[in-house]
């Protein structure tokens, strides 16, 4: 059972590790692999994964690719309460994700995973 003291020690460990990516993104030291699989480990909600999935792409989203998928994918996976993935669409899709949502549910698995969960059907149609 998850007490407040053990919650609130992830989320300073999700914080640290977002700031490490932060001050170090470009960085030869940074290894990439290591810095997500600490993020999954310990970001319960999502909030973290998802701001490191919108940094990354913000900055340079060809040469970090390889790391935003897992990130986007650890995101929808750990949150349940829709809370962080709504970002994405945007962030990662562009503001016109809504005009292109048909296509983009075809070719990209993470999009149509999120805008399933965060639009209803009635809201996709």
């Amino acid at each position: 059972m998850e007490t407040e003291e053990t919650n609130k020690d992830t989320i300073e460990e999700g914080m640290a590790i977002y700031e490490y990516i932060v001050d170090n993104v470009g960085s030869d030291s940074l290894v990439m692999g290591d810095m997500v699989l600490k993020l999954k480990r310990s970001d319960m909600t999502g909030q973290f994964l998802a701001s490191t999935a919108r940094f990354l792409a913000a900055i340079d989203r060809e040469r970090y690719e390889q790391w935003i998928g897992p990130l986007v994918e650890a995101t929808i996976e750990k949150d349940r309460d829709r809370r962080y993935i709504g970002s994405l669409l945007e962030a990662l899709w562009g503001a016109d994700y809504k005009e292109r949502a048909d296509e983009l549910r075809e070719k990209d698995d993470n999009f149509r995973r999120i805008y399933k969960r965060i639009y209803t059907a009635d809201d996709a149609m």
